[in-house]
């Protein structure tokens, strides 16, 4: 048993995948891989995520250090979202999943962007 910020994960596979788990987290880590983007971008480009979920998702991110919010000073406020180097290694690593599902099943590729 592995335990971390009172929570009990069988082993630490099932630790690394807390990161990622669930329907939306890999997915904002792909959309983040190639550069920043900002909230409404990445909501366009997530197909059926809410306002709010992809809010807290975001928060969940930037709270396991594998993504950062970059706010500008300006008036509307602009707020970018980018991978940390944390979240460029987990990424790198879902590319890698990636890669397998489309050499195993190439009928499905449909490559997270």
């Amino acid at each position: 048993m592995v335990n971390y910020n009172g929570r009990s994960y069988v082993c630490l596979l099932d630790f690394a995948m807390d990161f990622i788990r669930g329907k939306w987290k890999a997915v904002l880590l792909c959309h983040l891989y190639n550069e920043p983007k900002r909230f409404l971008e990445l909501q366009r480009m997530t197909e059926g995520i809410s306002q709010k979920v992809l809010n807290e998702k975001l928060k969940e991110l930037e709270n396991d250090e594998l993504v950062c919010k970059k706010v500008y000073a300006e008036i509307p406020p602009k707020v970018e979202y980018s991978l940390t180097n944390k979240g460029k290694e987990l990424t790198s690593i879902i590319k890698q999943i990636e890669s397998w599902s489309v050499k195993h099943y190439p009928e499905l590729d449909n490559k997270c962007v």
